[in-house]
């Protein structure tokens, strides 16, 4: 059993990253692996982290399943399902600390333009399937590198300049089938160990709590404060890969 500090942490690291997923609909991995990755091996914390995202996305998606777009998910799905087998490829073959820095780069400076130069001139609202899938790839490819599946189609939706609803009907889907086909690709190379799947445990109802509350706050937020705080989001997230 994990001691009681060891306890708290984990269950406040998986909270902050339940809210935050619940509110913006990524970055679980990139706000709880801020702690989780200081209190255990990452051979313990990176399946405890896809783990719970996979939860954590489960949630979300009951949750705003009236709003859920399956079949405009689609392309983005069959884009990332070739996508990640190409990224496991990847981690196991090379070294893609440089590629992983420079992503978080270039997601923290769109991030930072779009805050301060918020009149940017907006894509089409319509996209062909080819050009979905091929986002879908993209996303896929990075979230198997990065863990964060949900970067590039997010920002393909905000300069879109969809409404929060349909953004999160559109890419909830993805990211969800996503890390589960990533988790399942982990499983199928190596066994969760024991104490994972303790902590799992542990962490279930700090999971819970902040996907209740972060879909709460997501419900209540207006157009412009949802279209700021996925900026935010995604400025601290691609900063944590940067300079990781």
């Amino acid at each position: 059993m994990p001691d009681l500090a060891t306890g708290l942490l984990l269950s406040a690291a998986v909270f902050a990253g339940a809210f935050v997923s619940g509110l913006a609909g990524f970055a679980f991995s990139a706000v709880a692996g801020a702690i989780l990755l200081r209190i255990f091996q990452p051979l313990e914390a990176v399946p405890l982290m896809m783990a719970c995202s996979v939860g954590v996305q489960g949630v979300n998606l009951w949750a705003l399943r009236k709003n859920i777009q399956w079949r405009g998910s689609l392309f983005l799905i069959v884009g990332g399902a070739l996508g990640i087998p190409i990224a496991v490829y990847l981690l196991q073959t090379t070294d893609t600390h440089v590629l992983r820095t420079g992503f978080g780069l270039i997601v923290s400076l769109y991030a930072a333009y779009m805050l301060f130069r918020p009149t940017f001139t907006r894509l089409g609202a319509t996209a062909s399937g080819r050009l979905t899938a091929l986002i879908g790839f993209g996303g896929g490819l990075i979230g198997g590198l990065t863990a964060m599946p949900g970067a590039i189609p997010t920002i393909w939706c905000d300069m879109r300049g969809m409404p929060k609803s349909d953004q999160r009907g559109l890419v909830q889907p993805f990211i969800a089938i996503t890390q589960l086909f990533a988790l399942a690709l982990l499983l199928e190379r190596h066994s969760l160990p024991s104490k994972v799947v303790l902590d799992l445990a542990i962490s279930l109802p700090a999971l819970v709590a902040g996907s209740a509350l972060g879909i709460l706050a997501f419900r209540n937020i207006n157009e412009a404060g949802f279209r700021r705080t996925i900026l935010v989001v995604l400025l601290l997230s691609g900063g944590s890969l940067a300079f990781a």
